[in-house]
């Protein structure tokens, strides 16, 4: 099976913790399922997990170059250039990284309201990016638009694959069936 979890913010990718962290265990009751790839304890939305070894390493294998979508919260006025940098690639310490694409949106109108909120400076304005990415290194989005000179506020992880977080709200989950998971994912 494959579970879809709209994880919410400062929950932990994993299902123990120390210093009393929220972390998957807490929404998901599901014995023997996994992760299949990660989100960062501060970063929101998506997070697949399945009981299934061959479908979490087709989901999780950088060969796979499955989409991850991700709309992003910039602490200062993303403009076309910003976006152009993003998906021309951006030279980290761990080498080159590059959106598949990068755009403009409006703030998402659909948004719920964070546990904790961002940091707000009334001299600096906040923008919202949507990046796609196929490869999924340790806090890639976040370091790619540090390096335009963008700092990341808040970053939501909306799609995986042909996977979306479309109906679920924090904490909440949804069940596919494997034959359902593996027939999406080979479309």
């Amino acid at each position: 099976m494959l579970i879809l979890l709209n994880k919410p913010f400062h929950v932990l990718s994993q299902f123990t913790g120390s210093d009393n962290r929220v972390t998957l265990a807490d929404f998901v009751s599901t014995k023997g399922v996994y992760p299949a790839g990660r989100l960062d304890y501060d970063s929101e939305g998506l997070l697949l997990l399945t009981d299934n070894g061959h479908l979490q390493a087709r989901i999780s294998h950088p060969s796979s170059k499955l989409a991850k979508v991700y709309r992003v919260q910039v602490e200062g006025t993303a403009n076309q250039s910003h976006v152009a940098r993003l998906r021309a690639g951006c030279q980290l310490k761990d080498g080159q990284a590059k959106a598949v694409s990068a755009r403009l949106i409006e703030e998402p109108g659909n948004l719920w309201p964070r546990s904790l909120p961002i940091r707000e400076r009334k001299s600096i304005p906040t923008s919202w990016t949507e990046v796609t990415i196929s490869e999924g290194r340790n806090r890639q989005v976040r370091r790619m638009t540090a390096a335009i000179g963008l700092p990341t506020l808040r970053l939501i992880r909306v799609g995986i694959g042909p996977w979306t977080l479309a109906g679920l709200n924090p904490g909440e989950t949804r069940i596919i069936q494997d034959e359902d998971a593996w027939r999406q994912i080979k479309s």
